[in-house]
């Protein structure tokens, strides 16, 4: 097969790109190749249904493994329910469905690329893939170029020995310690007695002990009164939170005259580290373009990453004032302050949509940060 589109990385930016050109453009071959021997890794994709638009739904739609009708989040002094549907993709029903969507000759798995042009990519068992035009996806692979604080979590699928009685996601508990950066418990109820638990905290650096965030699991699950039978699913990760950066420079990383997607063109959210409203967007792109050749197809995504890079500093001045002008154990008061707003305003930045007016609301009032430090960030700019 040589495919018209080829694709490199088999994770979530890449599947749903194939499933919107294999829909929306009949006639059009695509492959997907991905080292490893599934499609979308191991993670759970969360998202809040209102950040993809009405017409894309469909992209979306027969991958969600779970959805809840509102969520909730907390700090010290505040407990708030939010309106909306919220909705969770597990990677093993996103590896099923995507086999289904697509034609077998479409994916190739267990196939590690080891060299890339515009034409075509060499595989290292010394064969070669050639196509009409080739799309990296395979995440981040230097981020040299970036300024970055980090998330970084853990993720547990607890078996309960009882209901836990939870009927909607907590999407933030931050009544947890704080000691060692911005943390929060993550709290999806998949079943009446299975529950994901993911402790995630903001830091500095990338280096975390996974064995330290699970035992904070299971801890927190004692805390509910859960009596913990077993895990089902494990999965870790260290998480850019982009403050500033070089586009050119990140862009001209990696083989050239490709176009990138997801990870790989850094469309991901600065503050929440969200990729999946991105996702959909770019393979809404793709679909819609004039031309799916090598040159206006590279052009296209480029020009598409960059005007998401540009429109999205205010996000990154928000994650740089996080991580910069906040002591570590005070950093949940600027989320806390946050949350208190209007709930159309946080679903505007949930999306990457905010307005002026949402922008100025956010920055405006007592700071819950020290006003020097604040003025100090915002007067140094952001890139």
């Amino acid at each position: 097969m040589r495919p018209d589109i080829l694709i490199i990385g088999g994770g979530l930016a890449a599947g749903l790109a194939a499933v919107a050109i294999t829909q929306r453009r009949p006639g059009t071959t695509v492959m997907i190749v991905e080292r490893g021997e599934t499609l979308g890794g191991n993670h759970i994709w969360s998202f809040f249904q209102s950040d993809i638009a009405a017409e894309d739904w469909s992209l979306v739609a027969p991958f969600v493994s779970h959805r809840w009708e509102g969520s909730e989040v907390a700090f010290p002094g505040l407990r708030r329910a939010l309106t909306g549907a919220y909705c969770s993709i597990e990677s093993e029903r996103f590896d099923a469905v995507l086999r289904t969507m697509l034609p077998p000759e479409a994916i190739r798995t267990g196939a590690t690329v080891t060299a890339l042009d515009r034409g075509g990519a060499m595989l290292a068992d010394g064969s070669r893939i050639e196509a009409e035009a080739v799309i990296e996806a395979r995440g981040l692979r230097d981020i040299s170029a970036l300024d970055c604080g980090w998330q970084k979590f853990a993720g547990r699928l607890l078996r309960l020995a009882h209901p836990h009685g939870l009927d909607r996601p907590m999407i933030m508990d931050a009544t947890v310690d704080q000691s060692d950066g911005y943390r929060f418990v993550y709290v999806l109820p998949f079943s009446p007695t299975s529950v994901f638990v993911e402790d995630t905290y903001y830091t500095t650096g990338p280096e975390f002990d996974e064995a330290v965030l699970e035992a904070r699991i299971l801890d927190y699950a004692r805390t509910r009164g859960w009596q913990v039978e077993g895990i089902s699913r494990r999965e870790a990760a260290a998480l850019p939170i982009v403050t500033g950066g070089n586009f050119e420079l990140m862009w001209r990383t990696g083989a050239q005259g490709i176009g990138k997607i997801g990870m790989a063109a850094a469309l991901f959210h600065p503050v929440t580290g969200y990729s999946l409203p991105d996702a959909v967007r770019t393979a809404a792109l793709i679909a819609g373009l004039k031309s799916l050749h090598a040159e206006p197809l590279q052009d296209a995504l480029r020009k598409h990453a960059e005007a998401r890079w540009t429109e999205r500093r205010y996000y990154r001045l928000l994650s740089k004032l996080l991580f910069e002008a906040a002591a570590p154990p005070d950093r949940w008061r600027m989320l806390a302050r946050f949350y208190s707003l209007k709930p159309a305003l946080i679903a505007r930045l949930y999306s990457a949509q905010s307005t002026k007016l949402d922008k100025a609301r956010i920055l405006c009032g007592k700071p819950p940060v020290p006003i020097g430090k604040a003025i100090k960030v915002i007067s140094g700019g952001v890139s």
